[in-house]
């Protein structure tokens, strides 16, 4: 098994955020590694809520009648972990929008001059939607 350090480890490290900001949608192997990205990180995070489960299940068995005070972090660990845990893929995040999230600088776009009206979703160019579209077929 490659370490954290080795060659092996780096080449298969995906060299690109976990997002579709700035991506080339016309562009195959850039969208691509973006959707990849994406399941990617989707399935780390699932995989550490199943450690924190497993952990926190070995806490229950070891503490028997005291999980109750002794196990407090790892529970509260393991339900923040699982809003995040479901892999949801990346259709979704590719054809719309969501005002609010962050880009990968940090900045929050909606404050970054990509302004949508409160609660609503904006989706993707009618035109880009088309070609897709066209693609399919």
């Amino acid at each position: 098994m490659p370490t954290p350090e080795s060659e092996a480890f780096l080449a298969k490290k995906p060299t690109v955020p976990p997002t579709f900001d700035g991506v080339d949608y016309n562009d195959t192997p850039q969208l691509k590694a973006a959707q990849d990205a994406i399941i990617k990180e989707q399935w780390v995070k699932s995989m550490m809520a199943r450690l924190v489960r497993d952990e926190l299940g070995k806490c229950y068995r070891q503490e028997g009648v005291n999980h109750l005070e002794k196990c407090g972090k790892l529970r509260e660990r393991y339900l923040l972990a699982l809003k995040e845990s479901k892999v949801r893929g990346y259709l979704f995040e590719q054809q719309n929008y969501i005002p609010g999230q962050q880009d990968p600088k940090g900045q929050d776009q909606v404050s970054a001059g990509l302004k949508q009206p409160e609660g609503q979703i904006a989706t993707i160019p009618a035109e880009v939607a088309k070609r897709r579209r066209d693609d399919r077929l």
